[in-house]
């Protein structure tokens, strides 16, 4: 019996130690989710933004971490399907107990998303690094992309201003092509412009024959692309075998980046244009430092885009928000990240205290041989996020009251 109570009473010990051991290590970490495609037609994008987050988290660990906690990621792939995103989310938060989302890429995945964050048992918050279509505001997401007068509106103004009036639309079959197609036929209209066609093919769509013969009868100036994913290298392969060159009709792409150019190949792309707010040419230091680590880490013929560039710095605003506030707490961070400021390797930016935004410069290049994207026009200063577009008489009618900010 007494040797009984003595083997029950070092069992009891070593599990209390097992147990503090455990206990210590949770208290040392800090788990965030990374929620992106893994797999599907949005994964040629999608693995590179997950690249640059896990390099902002590295480099942070390096440095001791978020109040003197080391960050420890819980990834999930959201396999290019918008519902699984927000299954998903649901996960991360009540199961993985993460302090955070890095996710997303199209915005039917934000809002899968987003109506997850926004539940009150969840109360969780996004950090999503696209540009996109605008109209949306929402307290439980952290915008590091692009607002609509941050991307679209500039770049329409150029190509009315470089190329003519005469305008073709060609996007992916789901919300921010068709958002962004009628704010851009909304801006068409009070510059005196005109939209000859407007076409939408499935994200996954390999089959572009029927659109380019439309564009080729339409005649237009000018090709908007708001195609997103792998169908990129279909209709810039297909529209080259047309015989259709930049010199003949120039394409603006607002999602294609570094990254989705080596994707297509140099060779169909070269010559046409993209809009961003980061560009891999970018001089500064900060870029330099940028672009050097990742191809250190991930390979010397790998390219850097703006996608990446926008969740790369979107780690590093959260852990400067979590130190401000000095906690994890969702609300809490929420209201330390307003007005914070970030030099991130497109140059300084700062997240709008009005609605979670980044106020950022815009910027315009054009495709070289090599897949790069050649900077020819930038905006003077940074712009002020306005994804209402509340500030442009003519987009009276795409503006909408939902899902304002909370302040």
């Amino acid at each position: 019996m007494t040797r009984t109570k003595h083997l029950l009473a070092i069992a009891c010990a070593l599990a209390g130690f097992f147990s503090a051991s455990c206990s210590n290590k949770d208290r040392d970490i800090v788990k965030v989710g990374i929620l992106h495609s893994m797999t599907g037609s949005m994964a040629a994008s999608e693995a590179s933004v997950v690249n640059a987050e896990k390099m902002a988290i590295e480099e942070i660990n390096k440095k001791g971490g978020v109040l003197g906690k080391k960050i420890q990621i819980v990834q999930a792939d959201g396999e290019s399907d918008a519902s699984k995103f927000g299954v998903l989310a649901k996960k991360l938060f009540t199961e993985d107990k993460v302090a955070t989302i890095f996710g997303c890429w199209t915005s039917a995945s934000r809002k899968a998303v987003c109506s997850v964050v926004e539940d009150p048992n969840i109360y969780g918050l996004l950090w999503y690094p696209l540009q996109y279509e605008g109209m949306e505001a929402s307290p439980n997401i952290m915008y590091m992309g692009a607002a609509p007068n941050q991307q679209v509106v500039p770049s329409i103004e150029y190509c009315f201003e470089n190329f003519g009036k005469r305008m073709f639309l060609v996007g992916s079959d789901y919300i921010f092509p068709q958002t962004t197609n009628k704010i851009i036929k909304a801006q068409l209209k009070a510059l005196g412009g005109e939209c000859v066609g407007e076409v939408y093919r499935p994200l996954d769509s390999e089959d572009f024959e029927q659109v380019i013969e439309d564009i080729i009868e339409s005649k237009p100036d000018v090709i908007i692309n708001t195609i997103n994913g792998a169908s990129n290298k279909a209709f810039f392969t297909q529209l080259k075998k047309k015989g259709i060159t930049p010199k003949d009709i120039p394409v603006m792409s607002f999602s294609v980046s570094e990254e989705e150019a080596a994707f297509i190949g140099p060779e169909y792309i070269e010559g046409h244009l993209a809009a961003w707010n980061y560009l891999q040419t970018i001089a500064s230091f900060q870029n330099k430092k940028f672009v050097s680590r990742y191809k250190e880490l991930y390979g010397e013929d790998r390219f850097v885009g703006d996608p990446m560039e926008a969740a790369y710095t979107a780690v590093y605003l959260w852990a400067l928000a979590c130190e401000k506030a000095g906690s994890f707490d969702t609300e809490a961070v929420r209201i330390a990240a307003k007005n914070l400021t970030f030099d991130a390797p497109e140059g300084l930016v700062k997240i709008d205290g009005e609605n979670q935004h980044l106020q950022k410069r815009a910027r315009i290049g054009r495709i070289t041989s090599q897949g790069l994207i050649d900077e020819i026009w930038e905006s003077p200063s940074t712009i002020k996020p306005d994804p209402y577009l509340s500030t442009y008489a003519w987009a009276k009618d795409t503006q909408k009251s939902k899902n304002v900010i909370l302040e």
